[in-house]
């Protein structure tokens, strides 16, 4: 199928927030005979598009095609559109919004990208009948502008339902003389390429669990957008702060909504999304990035038809309330708004369950995070930025597919990311983007997602295709971080152990040429292991022979071998250093009593920021305490995971904040998830050591009656489960075939036939267990 290059556009003036311009749509009428062999259409929007064929909207998802600078690279989906045509007149309807091809805000200097201009299409049809085929190009349509007033991926969507022309994407609609002829666009730079990530869709529907009459907390702007916005005004005012309803939905999540209105012609509706409630009232002032006005906001105006239906087209929100104003007291009811939670379209792939309801939580907020933080590839946060970080998206690597099928959106997002790589080797901290992220907001541990990304796959679902596709721009960011390094052989570039507790974001505890080069010595570890099995010896050859020069650095500036502790005697830097092995095997335990002091000393709470987090449970449980890495999490005073619970989080912190949340950056991030993956590897027993290699280890947490896990291999599922019966255990493992599954206890438990360990075929039944 062709991938047509020629771009058209309805006007070549861009919108923005000083002065919108209307969203297009475009229409092509055709006549097909009666029998047709077949039919079929390639289509690009930049930013977005909608596809209709006869009135019925056929897009694969939300957000199509895709999330990407187009420079880098322009996606095309295909669709095939027989069924859906019909004997005579038929017309295809193509809608189009900005997306990341026009985006507005001056944060990340997106207003400045060089790519930013109005909606544009590309498209290519074929229609084949028994005796011809057909084609039509987007230069064959006509178009015209819509009722979507105005459109932002990140501000929301100004629909006036009055300007909306019934039937335009149907048969047998008279175009009048507004429709004309599209503009030649200018092509994009990037190379046209099919998407291949799963889309985005509805994923559930959520329906308000209170509605109430409020008010809408006061908002400001952060100051480098009040200085951008001196001397301008945007053509939308901020919205009215009284008088409004006040909808809550019971969770933090990512979407849009649906409204289901009847009224009068002309009546305004407005719709602002926010995340939490300064006492009672809605407040957004967390999403400070944008002009008071356009901060998840959606507006719509009603054409006073019997009922309406708006859902907003080209954007999404990260919230769990909803402030709307314009309406009456009869119309606010429960039917007016339903949440439609979205999220890329993952198959889930491991779970956990246990007897204690707070674990539950835990894991049940975090996993909520990660599905509200992938939309093609993981954001942030579903709200203030919707940027794909390239060090949250590291961190979580490993918990992420051990519970969602990345595999195919991952490795869009790795073309995406290698294309953004610069020719000395470098990364920027966002994929996508344009010039922003490579002077800050990047380092070795943001960096670490094109090493980590494919190691994961690798790992867990034996992809050396990935490994292939990212070695050249791996060994190139080698070659980029090894010119990096100081006199003392340390690297010391980037953001560190972000967001420790208590503390400012970047008032790190540890030091960050410690962080910065332990995170490039486990880089090198898993680029050797990977350059290995693809068979590029000199590759792994390099990358051993940096980590090794990494190493002894590390020890030599940051180690002190009489107490064996790390410089700055923190959590996060001893826990590092155990979990990255720059202690010796000899020196290990040792070091481990060190980190038990320093948290005795701190009254076992947490003081790490992400990095800390995400390896200090753990060294715990590898070290014989699990229990305390159980406590800590779940406990309920601050800092912990309980303690968000108990005050009623439902997704999980960018921080851990003392005290008022109204404090907190934001209630929707994944980063500190972790914990999803160390429920189902220590509590649930599920150790993958590679696809077709499993270790099953649970740990019988005393105050649990049960737990249970799983975790789809590409060869089948892998399950434990165990449940307390008396004085002894009774633990259930199923295992597919192919896979080699060995079964180990943990120390003081064994087999009540005195055995200690088995292989998965070995457990045919329930097996029973007793306490040493």
């Amino acid at each position: 199928m062709i991938l047509s290059d020629k771009f058209v556009c309805e006007d070549r003036e861009r919108s923005t927030y000083f002065k919108h311009v209307a969203a297009p749509i475009f229409r092509k009428s055709f006549t097909v005979p009666e029998h047709i062999k077949r039919a079929e259409i390639s289509i690009c929007g930049i930013g977005f598009y909608d596809l209709f064929v006869n009135g019925r909207k056929i897009t694969k998802g939300y957000l199509a095609p895709y999330i990407s600078n187009p420079d880098h690279i322009t996606y095309y989906d295909l669709y095939d559109i027989k069924p859906y045509l019909q004997n005579g007149e038929n017309v295809i309807g193509i809608m189009l919004g900005d997306g990341f091809g026009n985006s507005k805000t001056c944060v990340w200097d997106f207003d400045k990208n060089v790519f930013n201009a109005s909606p544009k299409l590309a498209c290519f049809a074929e229609i084949e009948s028994f005796d011809k085929t057909e084609y039509y190009d987007a230069s064959d349509f006509k178009c015209k502008k819509g009722a979507i007033t105005f459109n932002d991926l990140r501000s929301g969507v100004f629909y006036d339902s009055r300007l909306e022309e019934k039937g335009w994407n149907e048969a047998g609609f008279i175009e009048d003389d507004k429709w004309h002829s599209p503009v030649l666009a200018d092509r994009p730079r990037g190379k046209a390429k099919i998407c291949e990530a799963e889309p985005i869709r509805v994923i559930k529907e959520i329906k308000p669990i209170r509605i109430y009459k409020g008010e809408l907390a006061k908002y400001t702007p952060r100051e480098d957008v009040c200085r951008w916005l001196k001397g301008k005004e945007t053509q939308e005012k901020p919205p009215e702060r009284t008088g409004g309803y006040i909808y809550d939905f019971g969770e933090n999540n990512a979407g849009i909504f649906r409204l289901k209105i009847r009224g009068k012609e002309g009546q305004r509706i407005d719709i602002q999304c926010c995340e939490y409630l300064d006492g009672d009232n809605p407040d957004y002032g967390n999403f400070n990035f944008y002009p008071d006005g356009y901060v998840q906001r959606d507006i719509y105006v009603l054409r006073g038809d019997e009922e309406e239906i708006f859902e907003p087209m080209f954007t999404y929100h990260g919230f769990r309330y909803i402030y709307i104003s314009g309406i009456t007291e009869e119309q606010a009811t429960g039917e007016l708004l339903t949440y439609l939670v979205m999220s890329s379209d993952l198959e889930e792939t491991g779970g956990f369950e246990c007897s204690d309801n707070m674990a539950n939580k835990i894991f049940e907020i975090a996993r909520r995070s990660d599905r509200a933080n992938f939309y093609y590839f993981p954001t942030d946060c579903p709200h203030r930025e919707k940027n794909g970080w390239t060090g949250d998206a590291s961190v979580s690597s490993e918990h992420m597919i051990m519970t969602m099928n990345t595999e195919k959106s991952w490795r869009e997002w790795l073309n995406n990311i290698r294309l953004a790589q610069h020719s000395d080797g470098s990364i920027p901290g966002i994929v996508p983007t344009d010039t922003w992220g490579y002077e800050w907001g990047n380092g070795p541990i943001w960096d670490s997602v094109l090493f980590n990304l494919p190691y994961m796959l690798y790992k867990y679902r034996g992809n050396m295709d990935i490994v292939k596709e990212n070695a050249h721009a791996m060994m190139s960011y080698l070659e980029y971080i090894c010119r990096q390094r100081d006199e003392e052989g340390i690297i010391e570039i980037g953001l560190g152990d972000l967001g420790p507790v208590c503390r400012n974001s970047d008032d790190y505890i540890v030091p960050l040429g410690f962080t910065d080069s332990v995170c490039v010595l486990d880089t090198c570890r898993k680029s050797e292991k990977m350059f290995r099995a693809a068979g590029l010896n000199h590759n792994a050859d390099f990358a051993k022979n940096l980590g090794d020069e990494l190493y002894f650095a590390v020890r030599k500036k940051y180690l002190n071998t009489d107490t064996m502790t790390i410089k700055s005697r923190c959590q996060t830097a001893q826990a590092m250093g155990i979990y990255f092995d720059i202690f010796t095997a000899a020196e290990k335990q040792y070091a481990f009593g060190q980190l038990m002091k320093i948290l005795k000393s701190d009254n076992y709470k947490l003081t790490c920021g992400l990095l800390g987090t995400r390896v200090i449970f753990h060294v715990l449980a590898r070290f014989g305490e699990v229990e305390t890495a159980y406590k800590m999490i779940t406990d309920e005073e601050f800092p912990s995971y309980g303690y968000y619970v108990k005050q009623g989080a439902t997704t999980l912190p960018e921080h851990f904040v003392l005290g008022d949340m109204s404090r907190e950056k934001s209630y929707n991030h994944h980063f500190l998830g972790d914990v999803i993956q160390w429920f189902i590897r220590y509590v649930g027993g599920i150790n993958v050591k590679s696809s077709k290699n499993v270790l099953i280890r649970p740990m019988f947490i005393e105050g649990l009656n049960f737990a249970r896990a799983y975790h789809n291999l590409p060869s089948g599922k892998v399950s434990v489960e165990w449940q307390r019966n008396g004085d002894s255990i009774e633990l259930k493992v199923k295992c597919p075939p192919e896979t080699e599954c060995e079964i180990e206890l943990p120390d003081g438990y064994h087999f009540e036939d005195n055995g200690y360990n088995y292989s998965a075929q070995d457990i045919t039944a329930v097996r029973k267990i007793k306490k040493i």
